[in-house]
């Protein structure tokens, strides 16, 4: 087996084409944006590369077939706030074979131990956790946008190695036309129109604003969490410019508290609906198949994140602006699913906002650690 640094317009190819060859008989598979992968590979549309480093390798068998991919890379803002320095693994595709798998994962960690790392974290993202982040452990249904997929083997693979799991994430959703649990749904409207409480979708000429208004909420939100690194403004603005293609600025709702930003809820349709069937490619027929498919809509939206200032938790808003969401979707016959993803399990409060909405199981991912 022999292991190849992606550095050139074939290697780059052949990463992006490993993905398609291991799935190609998974129904359930939908083949992620070229464009996108390779945007987060690229220093000049990922943000990340100006506090890490990245790399990234193909593996082909003794006959020169592709069985695997990895890539590694080194978050600094984030990699020295664990108990050892940890780097990242991700973009993981193997065949079922732990000799091969062993062969990738040890590339990953070789070149995390050279850049001053003693132990690794994955299979995650080179970038915000809300996309590509975690091993798809239960639910093998096929996936929202962003979201990881794998084969039911992957998980033996990475136990076989010696990954054992730091957290899971567990995936709910809502069936958008069933009604929410009477205690919510009053809850909800009485908190919707208490004195000061203002609720707001977001309006995409006023970005910057808006965005700001994100980054306020979900750093006082998430400040307590083991190994929480601040988000910047520019890497949200990085999430939203690659969001405008799909995005419908009616599922995307702030709640105010006397003018202060206090919660938001980013919502998206599912793009996946809209790119099944063109293999990753956005060439002209790509481009006109996801127009149309668009243009038709989708029937699944996925939460992409969902956060609430701290002093303002326990206040209920995120039932109101969950009320504020179905009075304008219920209305529009077209969406019928709402994935809730992805909460992890040691946030027990935003669990129980979705089980107090009535949500059920849908998919679990796991974060794993292996130290050096």
């Amino acid at each position: 087996m022999t292991v190849t640094e992606v550095n050139d317009k074939q290697s780059r190819k052949a990463f992006l084409d490993t993905a398609r060859l291991i799935y190609k008989d998974d129904p359930n598979w939908v083949c992620p944006l070229d464009n996108d992968v390779e945007a987060t590979f690229n220093p000049e549309k990922n943000s990340f590369y100006q506090h890490g480093k990245a790399s990234r390798w193909i593996l082909k068998d003794e006959q020169g077939q592709l069985i695997g991919r990895v890539a590694a890379f080194i978050n600094e803002k984030k990699a020295f706030g664990h108990e050892q320095p940890t780097g990242g693994m991700g973009f993981f595709e193997c065949i079922n074979n732990q000799e091969a798998a062993n062969k990738l994962f040890d590339t990953a960690k070789n070149w995390l131990q050279q850049n001053g790392m003693q132990a690794m974290e994955g299979p995650i993202n080179f970038g915000e956790n809300d996309n590509n982040w975690g091993l798809l452990i239960e639910g093998f249904i096929p996936p929202s946008y962003g979201m990881n997929y794998h084969l039911p083997y992957y998980k033996a693979l990475f136990d076989g190695y010696g990954f054992t799991t730091s957290y899971e994430q567990i995936t709910n959703k809502l069936i958008v036309y069933d009604e929410f649990p009477e205690r919510f749904t009053k809850i909800a409207k009485w908190v919707a129109k208490k004195p000061g409480y203002e609720f707001k979708h977001l309006d995409a000429n006023k970005i910057d604003e808006f965005a700001a208004d994100f980054r306020e909420i979900y750093n006082d939100a998430w400040q307590d969490f083991e190994n929480f690194v601040p988000i910047t403004q520019e890497a949200i603005l990085d999430s939203f410019r690659q969001m405008k293609p799909i995005m419908d600025e009616s599922l995307i709702w702030f709640a105010y508290i006397n003018g202060e930003p206090a919660a938001a809820v980013v919502i998206l349709p599912d793009a996946n609906q809209m790119i099944k069937g063109i293999n990753g490619k956005l060439n002209l027929i790509g481009k006109l198949k996801f127009a149309y498919k668009r243009w038709k809509g989708v029937s699944h939206m996925r939460a992409v994140v969902m956060g609430t200032k701290q002093k303002f938790q326990n206040h209920g808003l995120e039932s109101a602006i969950f009320i504020k969401l179905k009075e304008y979707v219920y209305p529009l016959n077209q969406y019928y699913e709402l994935e809730l993803s992805w909460v992890g399990d040691f946030n027990e409060k935003m669990l129980s906002v979705h089980y107090a909405m009535g949500a059920t199981a849908s998919k679990k991912h796991a974060t794993m650690l292996y130290k050096f």
